[in-house]
């Protein structure tokens, strides 16, 4: 049996972990061990103890309190001393494929993490084979056993009894729209999606595109009023709605009522977005990406993520042959995925902690 146990920060979103502590069978532990300065020195004076004495003792002691017999490294690097097993999963290679979206400290702080966990023999879990291929291009010749675990979504049946038609009424949007439920980050690339809005107002077709999620980007503070000043100016207001950060219930919702999702993201580990928009059958318009491809199988409409103009008549395709406004439900096919998910995730914890003990 695994008993997953989440490690928080005390400043960390406290609805974001009580939505982490709500899901049955998750233990939380808070401490100010894992706390994150908002510089990111913390961060880096964290990853240096484990670099130099091998062992972030703190966190350490943390885990022997709480009887951890597994660590799952996401973002920390623990040491080469560390005495339990470890897995250090590793969602993308960002930092790599999009370098110019780094600070120089961020971009070395995060290469050095990799580097570290690669060097201490840590296993590595990935969300893709994508993600397998940039692993092997740009950490060449690392010997380290590699496990690529797809995870699927399942939402709480608690969160889709929330009435769709309520949800588009209190936003004040339309029957059809398409849904973009994506944070407000530079290689989220909502820019393209209001390019492609002009372009089919341009054209004398009004589509509306719904996006909600958080519009704070630490590494652009001004990108979100940015973007929505080019909305104002372009009179692209009626067409491009950013609805804030609103409950998980309305994301369904909205998702299950919508024409398609749409993903521009320029770099995705295994996208969530997608995930759910698979769980429930809506169609889905993404970014070209090699990931995307992998976790739809070829399944969605695709444009290139400088290509506004293949974006705006894919949108412009769906909205002509869209069928009328419909509600989905999860589709039957999704337990087989979670149950995918779940073998492979044992079979990875397994499969360390015999190599340990071997």
């Amino acid at each position: 049996m695994v008993v997953p146990v989440l490690f928080a920060g005390t400043a960390d979103d406290p609805d974001e972990i009580a939505a982490l502590a709500s899901i049955p069978g998750v233990e939380v532990v808070r401490s100010p061990v894992f706390d994150h300065g908002a510089t990111g020195l913390a961060r880096t004076t964290d990853l240096a103890r484990a670099i130099v004495f091998g062992l972030d003792a703190p966190a350490v002691a943390e885990f022997k309190a709480n009887g951890i017999d597994m660590v799952f490294e996401s973002a920390r690097f623990f040491g080469w001393r560390l005495p339990i097993p470890a897995v250090a999963w590793f969602p993308d290679f960002q930092h790599r494929l999009l370098p110019h979206l780094f600070s120089r400290g961020a971009y070395w702080r995060r290469d050095l993490g990799f580097r570290a966990q690669i060097a201490s023999g840590r296993h590595i879990m990935l969300s893709s084979a994508s993600a397998l291929g940039d692993l092997r291009k740009f950490y060449p010749g690392s010997s380290n056993g590699v496990s690529v675990v797809r995870f699927a979504s399942e939402p709480p049946v608690g969160l889709l009894t929330t009435d769709p038609s309520d949800v588009i009424a209190r936003y004040d949007l339309p029957r059809r729209y398409f849904y973009l439920p994506n944070q407000f980050w530079r290689h989220k690339n909502h820019r393209l999606v209001v390019d492609a809005l002009d372009l089919l107002k341009s054209r004398g077709r009004d589509v509306v595109v719904a996006a909600s999620g958080n519009t704070e980007d630490f590494r652009e503070s001004g990108l979100f009023d940015k973007t929505m000043s080019e909305v104002s100016s372009r009179g692209l207001e009626p067409n491009f709605k950013h609805l804030g950060m609103i409950p998980l219930d309305h994301v369904y919702a909205l998702l299950r009522a919508s024409m398609a999702l749409i993903n521009p993201s320029e770099c995705e580990g295994w996208s969530t977005t997608v995930e759910e928009a698979k769980s429930f059958g809506v169609p889905m318009i993404l970014s070209d990406i090699d990931v995307h491809r992998e976790q739809t199988g070829g399944s969605a409409r695709y444009f290139g993520i400088r290509d506004a103009a293949a974006l705006a008549d894919q949108m412009l395709q769906v909205a002509q042959t869209a069928e009328a406004a419909t509600v989905r439900n999860l589709l039957p096919n999704l337990e087989q995925r979670v149950e995918a998910f779940v073998a492979d995730f044992i079979r990875l914890t397994r499969d360390v902690m015999e190599s340990r003990a071997g």
